[in-house]
């Protein structure tokens, strides 16, 4: 059985986690196999402190044991899961985990800047260590068969999805709630992307990538009206609108996650992780820039 850790409480997912991990108030087509979270960090938020307190208590209620300080994990854990909301903190946060060998989950966003970003990923490389970031929306029915061409609209010539994108300043432009519908994209569309152009409003922002195989895909943030996550797919045999099913989507994701855990091995190419947050930037660059076509930077 694997020990986990979890670090910074400001977010439902350490609860939501825990629930299902751990086997308790939640029904059993929930339940993952194979971990058990055993003690956390309540850590500072600087986006939701309010938070803080009220996850705190939960898991205590729960039995985890509650530490002040990272560093007091070590040794009580086999691999820690990064919770906070920030993704300006989660190198700081991970870093010592990966110097130390031991496997890392990144909740979203996995960094707030490309350099954040590919530092973790080359120290993990280089330490063959387990490292992965995903939005649990990357785990919806049906994706992993779009992605491959075996959906309804056959081989992807394209795609735009679309979902809530609120703003923060510590997670700036798409990095903070728009990190799911560019999840969505890039789980659908892969590696690949060159440029991006962004075109922004109080009320949305458009994203648009072009794909080094001439494909084309995007993504809408949306920040007024009705806000709904879903996708659009131009395939080969037909364009297919659909929504999210969000019922299995922690679940899914976290028996990935400890499927990690156990094999070494992570389930997502470090260069598309790498890429998703190089995407966000250059939308940041893009909408800045009223406009203009931005590249990626999204080398290891």
């Amino acid at each position: 059985m694997i020990r986990l850790g979890m670090i910074d409480f400001d977010t439902s997912h350490v609860v939501e986690f825990t629930k299902r991990i751990n086997h308790i108030d939640i029904a059993e087509d929930q339940w993952v196999e194979g971990a058990k979270v055993v003690a956390g960090v309540p850590g500072v938020s600087l986006i939701m402190p309010e938070r803080v307190p009220g996850y705190t208590a939960a898991m205590k209620k729960y039995g985890i044991e509650i530490l002040d300080d990272p560093a007091q994990l070590f040794g009580k854990i086999d691999a820690v899961m990064i919770e906070a909301n920030d993704g300006s903190v989660h190198r700081e946060r991970a870093m010592p985990f990966i110097e130390r060998g031991i496997p890392v989950f990144v909740d979203k966003p996995f960094a707030c800047s490309v350099d954040d970003a590919r530092t973790m990923l080359r120290a993990a490389m280089e330490k063959h260590v387990p490292l992965m970031s995903c939005s649990s929306l990357r785990y919806a029915a049906g994706l992993a068969d779009a992605r491959a061409g075996k959906g309804p609209a056959g081989d992807l010539l394209g795609a735009f999805t679309y979902g809530p994108a609120p703003l923060h300043p510590r997670n700036p432009g798409l990095f903070h709630y728009g990190i799911h519908p560019v999840e969505l994209l890039f789980t659908l569309m892969g590696t690949g992307c060159t440029k991006v152009n962004c075109t922004f409003t109080e009320g949305a922002e458009v994203a648009t990538g072009v794909w080094s195989d001439g494909r084309v895909a995007g993504i809408r943030g949306i920040r007024a009206g009705k806000q709904d996550y879903g996708f659009t797919m131009f395939g080969a045999k037909g364009v297919v609108t659909q929504g999210i099913d969000t019922k299995y989507g922690y679940r899914d994701m976290l028996k990935a996650v400890i499927t990690m855990f156990e094999t070494k091995e992570s389930p997502i190419d470090p260069r598309e992780t790498l890429e998703i947050v190089a995407f966000i930037e250059a939308a940041k660059a893009s909408a800045d820039a009223g406009g203009a076509s931005i590249p990626l930077k999204a080398g290891l």
